[in-house]
């Protein structure tokens, strides 16, 4: 069953330079208990996605057009005070940095309890018993005593882990996961990529995981979104998409993986250029000036959406996609976390 459905979602921020178009035109459906990854450099529109499809973003300054609905019903016209409803407990969020989601003068406690205290009417002494469940769930010991401290008094893993114990606790539909393993080390990425894949497991949500890394979605999603620039320049399977990449800057992101196979000190890939000016973008492919595969008609032209014809489900947005016997062949059996 179609649990999120997102038809041509654009989000405009009205600047003093322009209408800077931070997302323009995004169209995707997310299933019941499915993971949705969504991937691009810094800037192309993934977190505001995110925020825009909640309803997050302030009201002024903003232009959001296109529709959202969630479980068949628009979200898109309705009020801040009739998301609240819905906030925590049919969708919540999990934001990028721990270290300034969480207030630093409130305890661990008072912030977790807030959301089941507005939503189910918990009284206190039931409120802190479900949150000390809570933290003993995502992982954290001695939660009992850590209800008391507050995020300073936590590492940085621990932080993180308490931000996903509060989105989780009014048990919501879908969870947005935005960036959940930024400046955390390799070792603690892992336990809390796996914290996240059991707790979606166990309560039968859908997740929308939010990254640059695409060692992060490869293996722990089941559909993907390549954004570049506001835009969804890619749709495909994790599986399809890993081995059969077909646009231009979703080969460029394979290509600077690095290989464990390379010696040290090997130099990255990295994509030339920079993003385009989203006030005042390119007039055909927004990846045209960075593309090394790039004509005239790239240039002059913004290519649509086009479909696979070898796969309904797959669709890029380039006049001239990547061959197929081009695929890196690292890059085979990524997707099945190999």
């Amino acid at each position: 069953m179609t649990l999120l459905e997102v038809t041509d979602l654009k989000t405009h921020f009205k600047t003093d330079r322009g209408i800077v178009r931070a997302v323009d035109g995004v169209t995707f459906t997310l299933e019941e208990g499915h993971t949705l990854g969504v991937v691009g450099e810094s800037g192309s529109g993934k977190s505001v996605l995110s925020r825009s499809i909640m309803g997050l973003l302030p009201k002024f300054n903003v232009i959001r057009e296109g529709s959202v609905r969630f479980e068949g019903e628009e979200l898109t016209a309705k009020t801040n005070k009739q998301l609240r409803k819905l906030w925590g407990t049919g969708m919540s969020m999990i934001f990028q940095d721990p270290m300034t989601s969480l207030n630093p003068v409130l305890k661990i406690g008072r912030q977790i309890t807030e959301g089941l205290m507005l939503h189910f009417d918990f009284r206190k002494q039931q409120a802190m018993e479900t949150a000390e469940e809570l933290l003993r769930s995502v992982g954290i010991p001695e939660p009992a005593r850590r209800l008391g401290e507050y995020p300073h008094q936590l590492s940085g893993g621990m932080r993180q882990r308490v931000v996903i114990a509060i989105a989780l606790s009014c048990g919501p539909k879908l969870l947005f996961a935005d960036e959940p393993t930024t400046a955390l080390d390799v070792t603690v990425q892992a336990q809390i990529l796996n914290l996240l894949a059991k707790q979606q497991s166990e309560r039968r949500m859908a997740v929308v995981l939010v990254t640059h890394d695409l060692g992060v979605v490869a293996g722990r999603t089941d559909d993907i979104i390549v954004m570049y620039a506001g835009q969804a320049v890619e749709k495909a399977s994790t599986t399809q998409l890993f081995a059969n990449m077909r646009h231009p800057y979703t080969e460029a992101l394979f290509k600077s993986i690095p290989k464990l196979s390379n010696p040290s000190h090997t130099h990255l890939d990295a994509i030339p250029g920079r993003p385009p000016n989203l006030i005042t973008p390119p007039p055909g492919c927004r990846f045209a000036p960075r593309c090394p595969y790039a004509q005239q008609k790239c240039h002059d032209e913004m290519p649509p959406l086009i479909t696979d014809p070898n796969d309904a489900n797959h669709q890029y947005r380039c006049w001239f996609p990547v061959q197929v016997s081009a695929k890196p062949a690292h890059l085979v059996g990524v997707a099945a976390g190999h």
